[in-house]
C-alpha cells in the first residue's frame, strides 16, 4: 500500500510536469497530427492543443492510459519480476490525471489573477479607504457619547446612598 501511495504522488508530479511541458510546446502532438490526418483535418498551425493541454477528460484518459501501458510493457520486458502491475498501473494513471487537472487549475487561476490584478488592486484600495472612513466615524461617535456621558454626570446630583440596614428598614424587614 505504501508503494502505491508513493507511485500515486510521483505520478501527480509527473502529470504536472507533462501538462506544463505541453503548455509550452506541442511539437510531438502536432507531429502525430500531421502524420495521421489529411491536410484538411490537420490542426491549425497556431493551435496550442496537445495530448493533455486543452484536451477533454476522455481523451486525456486515453492518452495517459496508452502512455503508461507502453511504459509497463517495456518495464515488464526489462524487469521480469511481477510487482502489483495492475494496482501500480491504476495509481499511475489516476495520479497523472489528478496532476494534469491540478496544473490546469494553477494555470487558469494565474491567468485570472493576471487579468484581474488591476481591478483587485483598486478594490483593495477602495476597501482600505472605506475602512479608514468607518474608523473615523466610530471615533467621532465615541467622542460624542463620552461628552454626553460627562455632561449627564455633571448635571445629575448624586443621591445619598443608604446603608443596607436602612434599605431593609424601608422595606419593612427590620
Amino acid at each position: 500500500m505504501t508503494f502505491e501511495i508513493i507511485i500515486f504522488i510521483a505520478s501527480i508530479l509527473f502529470g504536472i510536469v507533462l501538462y506544463w511541458r505541453e503548455s509550452k510546446s506541442n511539437k510531438v502532438y502536432s507531429f502525430f497530427n500531421k502524420l495521421f490526418y489529411s491536410e484538411e483535418l490537420q490542426m491549425k498551425p497556431g493551435s496550442k492543443k496537445g495530448f493533455l493541454y486543452q484536451q477533454s477528460f476522455l481523451m486525456r484518459l486515453v492518452y495517459i492510459g496508452v502512455l503508461f501501458l507502453l511504459g509497463i510493457v517495456i518495464i515488464r520486458f526489462i524487469i521480469p519480476i511481477d510487482v502489483y502491475t495492475i494496482q501500480l498501473f491504476i495509481a499511475s494513471i489516476s495520479g497523472t490525471l489528478v496532476g494534469t487537472y491540478l496544473a490546469n487549475f494553477v494555470f487558469k487561476s494565474s491567468e485570472v489573477l493576471d487579468e484581474q490584478s488591476d481591478s483587485l488592486v483598486d478594490a483593495v484600495k477602495d476597501t482600505v479607504e472605506k475602512g479608514k472612513d468607518f474608523i473615523k466615524d466610530l471615533e467621532a461617535k465615541d467622542n460624542k457619547v463620552i461628552e454626553e456621558a460627562k455632561q449627564q454626570i455633571k448635571t445629575e446630583p448624586e443621591a445619598p446612598k443608604k446603608s443596607a440596614r436602612q434599605r431593609l428598614k424601608d422595606k419593612g424587614h427590620l
